[in-house]
């Protein structure tokens, strides 16, 4: 069985040459390592899938995607807070054991042992950081 790493970033940097950068750099970093990307079809797909059914898109992430995971690597902001999404996956697989990275827009990895809640964001303000009041989204 292939180890899985979860990536976990902000929404707005889906469909990016940062994004894509990002990936070719965790695939260095974790060679035989397959990256489950939030970003793909299919996790969309789950996504509004357990939304329409169960009423929470995000229990997909935490029953069907990242207990398939044995570690994450995850990007903050820029000012290195991080999204209440990507906080929480994060929390999930350090809570389970399981090794947890951060990775910066230069591609920099570190192991991260500790996980600080103050740098966490509530919903509302990682919304503001992602998308405008019309629901467009805002460049990382």
């Amino acid at each position: 069985m292939q180890n899985r790493i979860y990536f976990g970033h902000p929404i707005n940097t889906y469909d990016t040459e940062l994004e894509n950068r990002l990936l070719q750099r965790i695939s260095v970093v974790f060679p035989r390592w397959f990256i489950e990307n939030p970003n793909e079809e299919y996790h969309q797909d789950g996504y509004q899938f357990w939304k329409k059914f169960y009423g929470n898109g995000m229990d997909y992430y935490y029953k069907e995607v990242l207990p398939s995971c044995s570690a994450g690597i995850f990007l903050p902001f820029r000012d290195g807070k991080w999204g209440a999404g990507v906080f929480a996956e994060a929390e999930f697989l350090h809570n389970r054991g399981y090794s947890i990275f951060q990775i910066d827009i230069e591609g920099r990895v570190r192991k991260i042992n500790f996980l600080d809640s103050t740098q966490a964001l509530s919903v509302d303000e990682t919304r503001k950081r992602i998308r405008t009041k019309l629901g467009e989204t805002v460049p990382y």
